[in-house]
């Protein structure tokens, strides 16, 4: 066995500096002692250097191919997203409301928009004009606090008056395309990470088997050389 020579890295002391000093230390003397894998050793073993082999491509892997599959990841999702953005704007209008009265907004309303029940939206008969000219009327949520007859307000159709949820905004578009290649890319260092994790221990399983066969063919003469038996 080669044996590892190291002075203290830090001194350990009552203090939360010295604390965190020795923690360091341990820390290199555990990167540096890994480092007898890659050494010419009489008791270096095939599969302690075919581990460091794994562990360096695993490591290759996550630092090259992880951000190379997240750029994709989230150009591609950039694209489609920002083609949606462009969609909806064509699509969907923001039109003019007039209020022809209030009404009892119900327990089961949800506003899709708001984050709270404390909103600041009143459940309101309305009459509009869609893009293509034709005239509607029906139950809507105004971003009015008390709504009074003739009260004006916005809301988003399409180019027949349906009507549309708010279309998504390019800058959110991008954050989503952003979350997209990030999630990407630590997706691959997990799977990178697990395939490793799992070469690893089919050799550490196939070291044990190799040993119980060796006890087996050495286990009847153990202790026996030198005996005279």
């Amino acid at each position: 066995m080669i044996w590892l020579s190291l002075r203290p890295v830090a001194r350990v002391n009552d203090s939360a500096g010295g604390y965190h000093g020795a923690g360091r230390g341990v820390r290199t003397v555990r990167a540096i002692s890994g480092l007898w894998r890659w050494r010419r050793n009489p008791l270096r073993r095939g599969t302690d250097l075919a581990e460091a082999w794994t562990g360096l491509l695993a490591l290759l892997l996550i630092l090259v191919v992880g951000p190379v599959i997240g750029a994709v990841v989230g150009g591609a999702a950039q694209d489609a997203l920002q083609a949606s953005v462009r969609d909806q704007r064509e699509s969907r209008h923001l039109v003019t409301a007039t209020v022809v009265r209030k009404l009892e907004r119900s327990p089961l309303d949800a506003d899709p928009e708001t984050s709270s029940g404390r909103d600041l939206r009143s459940r309101v008969l309305a009459d509009w004009t869609a893009p293509d000219g034709t005239a509607h009327r029906d139950k809507v949520m105004a971003g009015l606090q008390s709504p009074h007859r003739g009260d004006h307000f916005t809301l988003w159709t399409d180019l027949h008056g349906r009507l549309a949820a708010r279309p998504l905004d390019s800058a959110t578009a991008t954050t989503h395309a952003v979350l997209a290649g990030i999630g990407a890319a630590l997706l691959t260092a997990g799977a990178v990470e697990g395939g490793r994790r799992f070469a690893v221990w089919r050799m550490v399983r196939r070291r044990y088997a190799r040993w119980d066969q060796a006890w087996d063919r050495a286990g009847p003469d153990w202790g026996r050389t030198g005996t005279g038996s």
